[in-house]
């Protein structure tokens, strides 16, 4: 099981998934194993931290595989949509949270009861920031 669910809405995952959102559950970069093949990483600069988020992508066919980050060394994101079943693992308030709504599209809706964030859930120094939990689903507008 993955250690939390991200959803992401920052323009950089809206453009890497071609959709409004990615999502995107978190494992421990030690316990993360390639199977097969060697995938390619290019290297992307965060217009949030600066810091340098790796993009590790199939050389055959091009999909995205996952992310790992300087920014979060111990974590790696993986494209949910890449699973063979992506709706494998929950997304339930203890462990999930949907960040980046400032950059969302004005067409999304936020379910309930969720951790939601403006920007990122932590600032460049690694401080909390917080959440906004809406008791309804909510339509960025």
């Amino acid at each position: 099981m993955p250690n939390r669910v991200t959803v992401c809405h920052c323009r950089f995952c809206q453009k890497a998934t071609g959709s409004a959102y990615m999502v995107e559950p978190i494992f421990d970069a030690d316990t993360f194993v390639v199977l097969a093949g060697s995938p390619k990483t290019f290297d992307q600069v965060s217009a949030g931290s600066g810091k340098l988020v790796h993009v590790h992508f199939c050389p055959d066919c091009g999909t995205k595989l996952w992310l790992s980050f300087e920014r979060f060394p111990n974590a790696v994101g993986v494209y949910a949509g890449t699973f063979d079943e992506p709706c494998w693992f929950p997304i339930d308030p203890a462990t999930s949270k949907h960040i980046f709504l400032g950059a969302a599209r004005s067409d999304t809706v936020v379910p309930a009861g969720l951790p939601t964030f403006f920007e990122h859930a932590t600032t460049n120094d690694g401080a909390a920031q917080e959440a906004t939990v809406f008791e309804t689903c909510h339509q960025i507008g």
